[in-house]
């Protein structure tokens, strides 16, 4: 019998960028900005209730399914989002997310702040967080790119 828990946690990554608000809120706002630096959205409504779904991963498997609805827009303030995350027909984690972007001198202060249960071990907190770090340092090199 397989053993089945949950691992609930939270973390917080935060990034300043050389862009304004409006600059990086269209990179998560905007599908074709948004497929330079995350997955290519399968599907892309960019509305509170709308829906974001893509499919991906390495050639040797596994395919991860990410279907997330928008609960929350502010423009140029705030994204929140929840999200299943599934590896090929497992489902390892459901998360709610805020992204907030914060007005400093000389750029954006990205807040990334997600709320998850992680099931069965498929996927951990620590895991999550270094991918999280990994895709918001790809977002900082395609600002950088938009700007050269």
């Amino acid at each position: 019998m397989t053993e089945r828990f949950v691992k609930h946690a939270t973390f917080i990554v935060e990034k300043t960028y050389a862009a304004a608000p409006t600059r990086v809120f269209r990179a998560w706002s905007d599908p074709g900005a948004k497929a330079k630096w995350f997955s290519k959205p399968d599907g892309f409504e960019f509305r509170v209730g709308g829906r974001e779904f893509s499919r991906g991963g390495p050639p040797e498997g596994p395919v991860f399914t990410f279907d997330a609805v928008y609960q929350e827009i502010v423009p140029e303030e705030r994204i929140v989002y929840s999200y299943t995350l599934d590896a090929d027909t497992t489902r390892i984690s459901v998360s709610i997310t805020t992204v907030e972007f914060v007005p400093v001198s000389g750029g954006t202060k990205l807040i990334f702040t997600e709320q998850g249960a992680f099931f069965d071990g498929h996927d951990t907190p620590e895991i999550r967080e270094h991918g999280t770090n990994e895709m918001l340092d790809a977002l900082g090199r395609s600002l950088e790119e938009e700007s050269a």
